[in-house]
């Protein structure tokens, strides 16, 4: 009823931090700073790399 009791997906949250930090890294490399752009982007490919694991691991 409702998707109330409906499993919560564990990547739902990980996939919108994803999001804002592509971008936050965006932001950043139009405003001409290059450094952070690249962490922002390593940290954002970092976590898209957990949301693999979890989506393969499966539920």
């Amino acid at each position: 009823m409702f998707g109330l009791f409906k499993p919560k997906d564990p990547t739902k949250a990980l996939r919108k931090k994803h999001a804002q930090l592509l971008e936050k890294g965006m932001l950043a490399q139009r405003k001409g700073d290059i450094r952070t752009y690249s962490m922002l982007s390593l940290e954002a490919e970092n976590l898209w790399k957990e949301i693999e694991a979890l989506e393969k691991k499966g539920p």
